[in-house]
């Protein structure tokens, strides 16, 4: 009996640890991402023709829960779509060297068409590392004049994956190297990491907006149906809701139910970033996203910061993005953002 207890035990620690075996399938245009045997999401690179970017697209929770907007890639029945530059998870930003590498996408609105615009462009699947993390390092470089100008940055991007039962895990730190004598990322509102999420976690509203970019164009978002939907928005600080933008947190939560039970979305910023705590650019109609650089929109002019890096410096990002199928408390989320910057450097 006690040969058989052992046994078991075995067994079951082998199985434990295979169900949270973080695997990858390389095809031609992603890397499918697994977790113990479970797909979780794929790194996208379909080229110019189709994205401007590579970005992670869809990206599912532990249950299976698709936590983001299927459009433009994957349109689904009543979801918005607008923004068709919001696809996935994604890093990037409005103006380095006066291009725009956040807006540009293959359905881009006329009024931005006279606008100077910036590819990334994926290059390389330099490792991958499979086992209970999981990492993919990849290589792009940042290109002016809608990818026919010249190279202005090199990245290098590591994604490392995890999860368990109830909770996925995705860290992504990219470091950006100047390639130009100089290159400025102007004090803009759009950037810098970020999700569109699903319809459901949107902040329901009974109202239609307008939302004015740095080029002064304008994207009307119209009223919608708000069943289903049940976004909201918690900061580090406690602020909640809509009001949470433009405010600094050491990390957010957007909570929200989707398939009968609950969804919670946080991004953790990280001490090391520049400007940590950073500013949320976190929108209720589903853009979820986090901007260390653009201090001047945020602060309403009361500081400003134009990060400037010469030939060959360097500057990294880290951000920690936990989905799990159930609420997480504050008390948690504290633990798990001291925990990413113990772990990161």
């Amino acid at each position: 009996m006690k040969h058989l207890i052992i046994v078991f035990c075995l067994v079951f620690s082998f199985f434990s640890k295979a169900q949270d075996r973080v695997t990858f399938l390389k095809k031609s245009d992603k890397v499918d991402v697994m977790v113990g045997g479970k797909y979780f999401t794929s790194y996208f690179f379909p080229g110019e023709s189709q994205l401007k970017k590579a970005v992670l697209f869809p990206i599912l929770s532990a249950q299976g829960t698709t936590i983001t907007r299927g459009f433009p890639m994957s349109p689904r029945a009543g979801e918005r779509v607008d923004h068709p530059h919001h696809v996935g998870m994604w890093l990037n930003y409005e103006d380095v060297n006066g291009y725009d590498y956040w807006n540009n996408s293959n359905s881009i609105l006329e009024s931005l068409k006279a606008h100077k615009m910036g590819t990334i462009r994926h290059e390389s699947i330099t490792k991958i590392s499979e086992g209970a993390q999981g990492s993919l390092v990849v290589t792009a470089a940042w290109i002016d004049e809608d990818g026919k100008g010249k190279r202005v940055l090199d990245e290098s991007t590591t994604y490392v994956f995890s999860g368990s039962n109830d909770i996925r895990i995705i860290d992504r730190i990219t470091t950006l190297k100047a390639v130009s004598d100089v290159v400025t990322f102007r004090d803009v509102k759009d950037g810098m990491f970020a999700i569109r999420v699903a319809r459901q976690l949107e902040i329901p509203s009974n109202k239609p907006d307008v939302f004015t970019d740095a080029h002064g164009v304008e994207t009307k978002v119209p009223v919608m149906d708000n069943t289903g939907v049940s976004g909201n928005y918690i900061s580090s600080e406690g602020v909640q809701g809509e009001a949470v933008w433009s405010t600094r947190a050491k990390w957010m939560n957007l909570t929200g139910k989707m398939d009968n039970h609950p969804i919670n979305v946080a991004i953790l910023d990280h001490p090391a970033n520049v400007t940590y705590p950073s500013y949320w650019h976190a929108r209720g109609y589903g853009l979820f996203a986090v901007n260390p650089l653009g201090l001047s929109v945020f602060s309403n002019g009361k500081t400003s910061l134009n990060y400037t890096l010469m030939k060959g410096e360097t500057i990294t990002f880290r951000y920690r993005t936990i989905i799990s199928d159930r609420d997480m408390t504050k008390e948690e989320l504290d633990k798990a953002q001291a925990k990413f910057a113990r772990e990161v450097k």
